[in-house]
């Protein structure tokens, strides 16, 4: 048993927006400490949301990953020898690091060519609540209510 929770560490501001939620975007985004590489894929990917939509990209990411964040999950329990699902409510931080995650997870899944190109066109989907990563959002969602009757055994 722990003596005490760790701290939470506050994330400094990107350069561009100011914005320390995308500095855990760029984070998650980054692959072998490569930070740098990650910046710049993600403003090279802002670059071109600017390009082909004509409007504010920080706005546009901010949508995508608000339209992407779930309000619930499901965890598995065990209760008497069977495996129940139970619809759980998330705590904000985790239902902001779930919706990022699954941005980039399925950011990497997508065809095309380069990371940049595959990020814009996934965070523009995004913000229009289509693409891969609202669709798993909305499976999460369809799960969880359709395992409420074993809401109850929350613990």
């Amino acid at each position: 048993m722990r003596k005490r929770k760790p701290r939470k560490r506050i994330l400094q501001p990107d350069p561009r927006f100011g914005d320390p939620m995308v500095t855990q975007f760029v984070n998650n985004m980054m692959i072998q400490g490569k930070k740098s590489i990650a910046y710049k894929l993600f403003y090279d990917a802002m670059d071109i949301i600017k390009e082909k939509t004509e409007e504010n990209p920080h706005e546009i990411w901010q949508a995508a990953v608000t339209n992407v964040t779930p309000q619930v999950e499901v965890r598995s329990k065990r209760i008497g020898g069977a495996t129940f699902q139970i619809p759980v409510e998330l705590r904000p931080a985790r239902r902001l690091s779930l919706g990022i995650k699954w941005i980039i997870k399925f950011t990497r899944a997508r065809s095309g060519k380069g990371m940049a190109e595959k990020l814009a066109a996934e965070l523009i989907a995004a913000s229009k609540n289509e693409g891969a990563s609202v669709k798993k959002k909305e499976d999460t969602h369809k799960m969880a209510e359709s395992n409420r009757a074993f809401a109850h055994f929350r613990a």
